[in-house]
């Protein structure tokens, strides 16, 4: 019995290794999409088999990133072994004068630093790319093209974007930051009225700057401008005023962030359709500052506004298979994560910067 188990194991690790052979040339190009189908279905024929993935597109999927998302700068990614646990909250124990002299004989004071807030509970996110056989083997004929890859990316920009969304809905709700680490503009104190000498992006982010400071000991070293805010902020009089020995009559992101004393400026252009099928922008009409540092649960006590948690290993990319009724090859993707807001204090929103 013993013999015929680990014969079974056996031919189970062989199937699978010739599924990932394959997925590797095939890949590379060295075996035909009409031939890939009876190697690949060879390792689904065991429950061991159908989990395996393609180990060419997962590195692929795992080292790449949208250019135009930016809300891992305020929620950087940080991996984790399980898929629920307690968000690590950091403390104010750095900023305490504690007695910390101590008499011949007497106990030593302690101090602990951070504690666990809220519950996290990671999310999976999966969408299947399609590419059907006659556009494979179109492409197979013209050297560079790899629609695999192609499918897999696209399936990954769907999924970051809805990643992007839930990143910009945490840091924009006015609800999730304490009453000293927001604001609201209105009128002639809006960034979009040039007339009136009254509105002054610099003066308010100086305010929010020294907000976050007064509250974690740090400045923030981020700034997300919504798309709409940033096309103000850049020929704001005030903002210009600043620069005019320069020769220049607009402002980069680099000279602002320069200007704020920050380390760096990001613009949020991600765009989604609605129900309606009405694009809008992701980050709206919002200014958000935050202090970020890339930790992990492990690390007690970093003050970082916020991370992503993701389990470890994500994205990944399951071997394609071919599904012979739409003759087409099918691309699993999916990733497992959450962000959250680690200490709403490290951050600052402004609401309605522009009307």
């Amino acid at each position: 019995m013993k013999k015929l188990f680990k014969l079974e194991s056996n031919f189970q690790a062989a199937l699978i290794l010739i599924a990932i052979v394959a997925a590797v040339l095939w890949h590379a190009g060295l075996i035909a999409p009409e031939a890939a189908p009876l190697l690949f279905a060879m390792a689904q024929a065991t429950p061991a088999g159908a989990r395996v993935i393609d180990p060419v597109l997962t590195t692929a999927a795992q080292g790449y990133k949208h250019p135009d998302f930016i809300g891992d700068a305020l929620f950087p990614m940080v991996p984790v072994e399980a898929r629920g646990g307690k968000i690590i909250t950091f403390g104010r124990e750095d900023f305490e004068l504690y007695s910390t002299i101590r008499s011949p004989g007497a106990a030593t004071k302690r101090v602990q630093f951070g504690y666990s807030g809220a519950s996290f509970a990671l999310e999976d996110h999966s969408l299947e790319g399609v590419v059907p056989i006659e556009l494979s083997q179109e492409a197979a004929a013209v050297p560079g093209i790899n629609l695999g890859n192609g499918a897999v990316r696209k399936t990954q920009n769907i999924i970051a974007l809805r990643k992007e969304k839930a990143q910009a809905d945490l840091a924009t709700t006015a609800a999730n930051y304490p009453a000293s680490n927001k604001v609201t503009l209105a009128g002639t104190a809006q960034w979009s009225d040039y007339t009136t000498g009254v509105s002054d992006p610099s003066a308010d982010i100086e305010t929010a700057k020294e907000a976050i400071r007064n509250k974690i000991g740090k400045r923030p070293n981020t700034v997300v401008l919504g798309s709409l805010v940033w096309s103000k902020v850049k020929y704001h009089p005030k903002m210009i005023e600043r620069i005019k020995y320069t020769g220049r009559d607009s402002l980069s992101l680099d000279m602002v962030a320069a200007l704020w004393d920050v380390k760096r400026v990001l613009v949020g252009d991600a765009v989604y359709l609605t129900a309606a099928g009405v694009q809008t922008d992701i980050w709206a009409k919002f200014a958000v500052l935050g202090y970020t540092e890339i930790g992990s649960l492990a690390d007690n006590g970093l003050p970082s506004f916020g991370y992503t948690y993701q389990l470890r290993g994500y994205p990944i990319v399951e071997q394609p298979y071919y599904e012979r009724n739409p003759k087409s090859w099918i691309y699993p993707v999916t990733d497992s994560l959450q962000p959250v807001i680690a200490s709403n204090i490290a951050g600052y929103l402004i609401s309605a910067p522009i009307a």
